[in-house]
């Protein structure tokens, strides 16, 4: 059966029926301070300023104002993607799709309460079949104020193939936390690809491995989340695709994320604590 929602509206510019609490922006600098306990509180910076810098430095805004109608990872990555989801996430619920485009992983044959995507370009956003609103906003604008939704109102966050971009993560993930409910996950999924200009530097100097890594330290940089789980989906190589590897070409290849062999699939999840409102 499908579920598709053809045409998915700006977040706010039609009254749903239940709206959240606060929609009034909500700056991430006082997250922590709205609340008496520690929860949502940034313990640590992670990245340094150096590990923040892209090569290209103009607005992201800019970088994004035309749409990209391409698929960013290879079908056998969607498909793990798309697994990990209908084992994850329960139907009927609401999710936060964070920095979406024009194309959605989740399982055409669940049924969702509401899917609010986010991006920076609202084409591509209108495209999303599975969405019901989205929302514009730039995550690596200095002044980062909080998003448009009451806390506790989301089950799920989900974020594929863009934590790479994000010069903030320890603000995103601690409003990420904001709106979370308890017990609700935030799954970060990614390959090897990436825009490589507009990817961090602390990412495009890493491997799988550090990469992994950086986004548990983003976890584990917010307090109130969760024990990490982390799935990795590595392709079998073959003898000549080692031998690629190795070659200058190979480097090329893999410095801008592109192999022969199928997409190797990241995936860390974490819930917000229920012991932890």
């Amino acid at each position: 059966m499908s579920i598709f929602h053809p045409n998915p509206k700006p977040w706010l510019q039609k009254p749903i029926s239940s709206p959240p609490k606060a929609l009034q922006p909500k700056s991430t600098s006082s997250i922590a301070a709205s609340t008496s306990s520690s929860v949502g509180k940034i313990k640590r910076l992670v990245l340094t300023k150096q590990g923040r810098a892209k090569l290209n430095t103009f607005p992201d805004r800019d970088f994004y104002a035309y749409p990209r109608l391409v698929t960013h990872v290879d079908d056998a990555f969607i498909s793990t993607l798309t697994n990990l989801y209908r084992e994850r996430l329960r139907g009927n619920t609401e999710i936060l799709d964070l920095m979406s485009s024009w194309v959605s992983h989740l399982p055409n044959d669940v049924k969702y309460k509401r899917v609010v995507g986010h991006g920076l370009n609202a084409e591509e956003l209108a495209k999303n079949p599975r969405l019901d609103y989205f929302v514009v906003k730039d995550l690596n604008c200095e002044d980062l104020e909080g998003f448009e939704f009451g806390s506790c109102c989301f089950d799920a966050v989900l974020c594929s193939v863009g934590v790479q971009y994000l010069q903030q993560p320890e603000k995103v993930f601690a409003e990420m936390l904001r709106i979370l409910k308890p017990g609700g996950v935030f799954i970060v999924s990614f390959s090897n690809r990436m825009f490589y200009e507009k990817a961090i530097s602390a990412w495009r100097e890493g491997s799988g491995y550090s990469r992994v890594n950086l986004v548990v330290q983003y976890f584990q940089c917010v307090e109130g989340f969760t024990e990490p789980e982390v799935v990795r989906k590595l392709p079998a190589a073959s003898n000549d695709d080692a031998k690629e590897s190795n070659s200058p070409m190979g480097w090329m290849k893999r410095l801008f994320g592109f192999m022969s062999a199928s997409d190797p699939f990241y995936a860390v999840h974490y819930a917000r604590d229920v012991s932890r409102v």
